[in-house]
């Protein structure tokens, strides 16, 4: 009914006018005054989700009492985030072989600050819908992995410590012929020039998305655990 009413009036104004001139100003004021009240419909359409939105995004789901913050070799962001993303997977994945978390520093956009921590603080260091997925690679490409940490000047991990040249998974008994590596599929797929594991023997996609695994340890901690280790020794 609306659009039909503007319809008319545009029509009666272009009928009312003699010259060029008045008709094209007419014909632009109204074309103007429709647009602005066709945004003000979506805005009161949109406005209720954006509210809530930003109310859930505000709510407060855990506190940190020190700054988190990535960096190379090491970071006490880069540790929080791998242990987040290692214990939000089913250890019965792994059969008795070695395995730990690989993340990259890149992917890490925001810290988490000293204070109350926020929905919409995890959005910010996670913001992408990237899948947590489970890698078995031959227990020779441990070398390449090794190899790419040194390169790149370190990257987040977890269960494991490169030490110089050799990365040392913990209750590894050396014997296997294989391990695991929690991950994310863009890294699997190559992401950061991560291309060992084209090597893979195995690939469980676990359906979690890396975002959702952290906002659960996140209530669940409620005070975020603060961990420092020096994960990544190369000198």
């Amino acid at each position: 009914m609306i659009k039909h009413l503007l319809y008319l009036i545009i029509g009666a104004g272009l009928t009312a006018c003699s010259s060029v001139n008045t008709i094209s100003v007419k014909s632009e004021s109204i074309g103007v005054t429709s647009e602005y009240d066709e945004v003000n419909k979506v805005d009161s359409i949109v406005m209720p989700y954006r509210d809530q939105l930003e109310s859930e995004m505000l709510e407060v789901i855990a506190v940190a009492e020190n700054d988190f913050t990535r960096g190379r070799p090491n970071g006490v962001l880069n540790n929080w985030s791998a242990d987040a993303i290692l214990n939000a997977v089913s250890q019965s994945h792994f059969k008795e072989k070695p395995y730990f978390c690989l993340l990259n520093f890149g992917g890490l956009r925001n810290p988490f600050s000293q204070g109350d921590i926020v929905l919409g603080d995890v959005y910010k260091l996670m913001p992408f819908d990237n899948e947590i997925v489970i890698v078995e690679l031959p227990y020779s490409k441990l070398d390449k992995i090794a190899n790419y940490l040194i390169a790149s000047g370190g990257e987040p991990i977890s269960n494991a410590i490169l030490d110089v040249d050799r990365i040392s998974i913990a209750g590894d008994s050396g014997l296997e012929d294989s391990f695991f590596v929690v991950t994310s599929d863009y890294l699997m797929n190559g992401g950061d020039n991560m291309i060992f594991f084209q090597d893979q023997l195995n690939v469980i996609y676990t359906g979690i998305l890396m975002r959702d695994a952290m906002i659960d340890q996140v209530k669940k901690q409620k005070s975020l655990i603060f961990n420092d280790d020096e994960r990544i020794i190369l000198e």
